[in-house]
């Protein structure tokens, strides 16, 4: 029997390569979009190439945000409005993309995603994840309509933001799992295609994690290739479940407990270690993920992270709270429990 009918939104275009950035007004002719658009943007990627996006158009506005926050997308919301803008352009790393993702969605507007790091899949996802004090709101949204993604760009971003993108991909091991789990023994909807398609992305990242290197061009391609993927998934799923899993319950937690400390890719990296554990044991395959963290210079410890063993055993055990979203660590793990994996692992 065929089951209920769908709507799977995707971006229409998906341009990644050398100097694309300079293609952005080409791409967004091809969408048949009208009128202005409005670049929101953040202040490195407006150095690095804000009079590059706003040549190509020949009536642009501009708006700087500083943090990622609700407040920073009422702001874009008003320079939208005051702009009478009929689509954004998000230019830079998570922060712009995940605020404008946020402000077209509101708008009931059109966004394309011209990411400058590749921090996470948000740059393609209808995801947006923004801090709000202590803890960290994943909020759905319209996918972009286009992704141009300039891998001459992004092999140029601070290294620790390539290597949290690829953490965060990585991370779909889990996730996947969770999802599966979660399937067998709460009847949670599936999808097949979206639960390989994630696990696919994952085991490209592994793969290829010896040859991910600082300042190649090669590897920026890999890894937005695996990004876009990525966010395609969770599109296809119509939820974060293929790349959302315990192991972000557990960075999620982190981020309560200890703000700040670390990157949000990097955290669900050392999260799925452990939450992998205790999914496969002892003989696991815990150890290629954090072979492949280790190989691309990503954390695979609390140390690494910035934190103690004892903030990592409080997140761990406290992270089934975050979210009613049926993991490995539904219920809860004990401190005991915890310790042991934790130190197993080598995470503490």
């Amino acid at each position: 029997m065929f089951g209920k009918s769908k709507w799977i939104k995707l971006p229409r275009n998906v341009l990644i390569g050398h100097g694309v950035v300079d293609q952005v007004g080409a791409a967004v002719a091809e969408l048949s979009v009208a009128g202005r658009p409005l670049l929101v943007t953040s202040p490195s990627p407006e150095d690095i190439a804000g009079d590059r996006v706003r040549a190509q158009f020949d009536d642009v506005a501009t708006t700087t945000v500083s943090d990622a926050s609700f407040s920073a997308v009422g702001e874009v919301i008003e320079a939208a409005e005051a702009a009478d803008a009929t689509f954004l352009v998000a230019l830079g790393g998570g922060k712009p993309i995940d605020i404008a993702k946020m402000a077209a969605d509101e708008l009931d507007l059109g966004f394309v995603s011209v990411p400058t790091a590749a921090s996470h899949d948000g740059i393609v996802s209808g995801r947006s994840s923004i801090p709000d004090e202590d803890t960290r709101h994943s909020v759905a949204a319209d996918p972009p309509l286009a992704v141009i993604a300039d891998t001459e760009l992004m092999a140029n971003a601070p290294w620790e933001l390539t290597t949290a993108g690829c953490a965060d991909i990585i991370s779909n091991y889990t996730a996947v799992k969770d999802w599966r789990l979660a399937r067998r023994l709460r009847n949670v909807e599936y999808s097949e295609y979206a639960g390989a398609l994630s696990e696919m992305t994952a085991e490209m990242l592994v793969g290829n994690a010896g040859s991910i290197k600082r300042g190649l061009e090669e590897s920026a391609w890999v890894v937005s290739k695996a990004l876009v993927s990525s966010g395609v998934a969770m599109s296809i799923a119509g939820s974060s479940r293929p790349a959302s899993g315990s192991e972000h319950l557990f960075s999620h937690q982190l981020d309560r407990i200890a703000p700040g400390a670390a990157l949000h890719g990097h955290q669900v990296g050392v999260g799925s270690i452990m939450t992998e554990f205790l999914h496969t044991g002892e003989n696991g395959s815990w150890r290629d993920i954090r072979d492949a963290l280790r190989a691309i210079g990503a954390p695979t410890t609390a140390d690494e992270l910035g934190v103690d063993g004892e903030t990592v055993i409080e997140a761990l055990t406290t992270a089934h709270e975050i979210r009613d979203r049926y993991t490995i660590l539904a219920g809860g793990i004990n401190e005991n429990a915890a310790r042991e994996v934790a130190s197993f692992t080598g995470v503490i």
